[in-house]
């Protein structure tokens, strides 16, 4: 399993992730000659996508050109019933995704199987772009969860991010930068608030909670999404993070990704806990002596 972020931020929002020959689009927030850049510079390209997941309908989430290369490509995409009645009213390409029976509509927290026995369970986030969703990969004995555009956060989101193997989440503003910003007092407002966008101090009391519920050592690697450009800085939401893990003793590495070049480019192991859990569940199953 490989995850490569295209980019993450307000100007648009793209990940691939690929297992065993599989892969999957994580949302479609740039056009066509950008994503083809973005994916040919992680060693990826169009062969290598196998279907396409939206998790909420705001703009830099999708694209209408990227949306015809679905089409060209016969790639079906997945979404929420009530963002297939929104993108129909907007998008022309969105309809040709229609027509063509390419369109897939998941509901959150019912596993979804996309292919390659690898399966996408959608969460339910907090967000103004309602609905919108975060979801949980799993293939092969590894996990992998994707979080962003989420103001707050509850047990059940808990729940859902433990015992992964990747963690993607967003820690996209500073709280005092956002508030001392000169952004229009609304803007200001909405990004702080309940169904806004995740502070630093947030995500990370988030991954906190997360790793407590965990098997110690299962998590390999934290993605930073959906930094502000203007209202956040990478040092101070490492810093966050990494707070997290000295008080955990976490041996997970952290990364950054980045709104103008593709990256991080993450190989997901499979972790040795997982390996020992199975083999425990077959020892369980083998024939007793009598």
């Amino acid at each position: 399993m490989r995850f490569h972020v295209l980019g993450s931020g307000s100007a648009g929002n793209a990940s691939l992730l690929t297992a065993g020959g599989f892969g999957v689009l994580i949302d479609l927030g740039f056009g066509p000659r950008a994503l083809d850049q973005r994916l040919d510079a992680v060693g990826a390209s169009w062969q290598h996508v196998h279907a396409a997941v939206l998790t909420h309908i705001h703009n830099d989430h999708w694209n209408e050109h990227a949306f015809r290369c679905l089409v060209r490509m016969r790639v079906p995409l997945y979404c929420h019933p009530v963002h297939v009645e929104s993108l129909r009213r907007q998008s022309e390409s969105f309809q040709q995704l229609l027509d063509a029976g390419l369109v897939r509509c998941y509901r959150v927290n019912a596993p979804s199987h996309l292919g390659n026995d690898m399966t996408c369970r959608p969460l339910s986030l907090k967000h103004d772009g309602h609905p919108t969703c975060g979801f949980r990969f799993e293939w092969n004995g590894r996990a992998l969860a994707y979080a962003t555009d989420l103001g707050s956060w509850n047990a059940s989101l808990v729940a859902s991010l433990t015992d992964v193997d990747l963690l993607a989440l967003e820690f996209n503003h500073d709280e005092d930068m956002e508030r001392d910003s000169g952004r229009a007092a609304f803007l200001v407002r909405r990004v702080l608030g309940a169904r806004g966008h995740l502070s630093n101090d947030q995500a990370a009391e988030l991954l906190e909670s997360v790793l407590r519920d965990s098997l110690p050592g299962r998590l390999q690697h934290l993605v930073l999404l959906h930094m502000s450009r203007e209202c956040n800085r990478p040092d101070l939401a490492q810093a966050a993070a990494l707070r997290v893990r000295e008080s955990n003793a976490g041996t997970f590495q952290v990364h950054t990704a980045s709104q103008h070049q593709p990256g991080p480019s993450l190989e997901v192991q499979r972790s040795a806990l997982a390996c020992a859990a199975e083999e425990a569940e077959r020892q369980l199953l083998l024939p007793g002596w009598d």
